[in-house]
């Protein structure tokens, strides 16, 4: 992952395969920044990720659906930008900055999902670094 360091957000490390696993992703992310820059929709930069997967060979759900209950009704469905190994939710997202409902939005998929770690990737960024958030629950 060159020589960009990740903060982990919250919770605790996980394992070493969720672990390469993020990275593998987050070395994806860092092409794709590399090569469209910023600027682009979101929708641009989650074909770019699903290509640059796809090359990586990674396995990956694009826009998983993710049923939401509430006192064991279903209300609906959620998406999930990307699904990864079914183990990492990676959510992209082309803006000025991340602004906690990004954060919430990722840790109530957790809540539906109970998928331990995720990857809030914003790519309208001069330094890729500087839109990647951790989440680890």
């Amino acid at each position: 992952m060159n020589d960009e360091q990740i903060d982990l957000e919250d919770g605790i490390e996980p394992g070493e395969a969720l672990n390469a696993i993020s990275y593998t992703i987050i070395g994806a992310a860092v092409e794709v920044h590399r090569v469209l820059g910023q600027g682009y929709s979101e929708l641009i930069y989650q074909k770019a990720m699903e290509v640059e997967l796809r090359l990586r060979q990674v396995g990956f759900v694009a826009q998983a659906s993710v049923g939401v209950m509430y006192k064991g009704e279903h209300l609906g469905e959620g998406k999930l930008d990307l699904l990864v190994q079914d183990q990492v939710i990676v959510e992209l997202k082309a803006v000025d900055e991340l602004s906690p409902i990004h954060k919430a939005q990722v840790i109530s998929y957790f809540k539906a999902t109970r998928i331990k770690l995720k990857l809030l990737i914003n790519f309208n960024v001069r330094k890729l670094k500087d839109g990647i958030k951790r989440i680890a629950l």
